[in-house]
């Protein structure tokens, strides 16, 4: 797979502040699209929390992009019930073209520091799987 850059996006948390990827420049960032009824995703959830605890110091940033249609607080309660440890905002119409087409979730994208993504998976990681692509966006 050939790195592509990272297409911008501009969307609000689920806390209702602003997240741009572009401020997150020069940092690793996984960007992963996920919903509640999804039990893959579910599943990867824990991955990406202790992904985002454990490397952390080294600039990783875990998004969870949520394409539920019900309301970010129903989102949230269960991100809260799970433990969910990273970033978590609602994607849009517009997100979901750039880094479409998203037809299977969990879609997670891993993205260097040079704002590239080198990584496009579809389906669940598996946690030993997915520290190997965690540390080859660190570098």
């Amino acid at each position: 797979a050939v790195a592509r850059p990272a297409p911008s996006f501009n969307v609000k948390t689920l806390e209702g502040k602003p997240l741009r990827l572009a401020e997150l420049r020069n940092k690793p960032v996984i960007v992963d699209f996920w919903a509640t009824w999804c039990g893959p995703c579910r599943a990867s959830m824990p991955h990406l929390s202790r992904m985002q605890s454990r490397y952390e110091k080294q600039g990783l940033t875990v998004i969870g992009m949520s394409v539920d249609d019900g309301a970010p607080q129903s989102v949230r309660k269960f991100a809260n019930q799970l433990g969910v440890k990273f970033t978590l905002a609602m994607a849009n119409d517009e997100i979901l073209d750039a880094y479409g087409p998203i037809r299977s979730i969990p879609t997670t994208f891993f993205i260097n520091r040079k704002g590239d993504i080198v990584r496009r998976v579809v389906g669940y990681i598996d946690g030993e799987t997915m520290e190997d692509y965690v540390k080859e966006i660190l570098e």
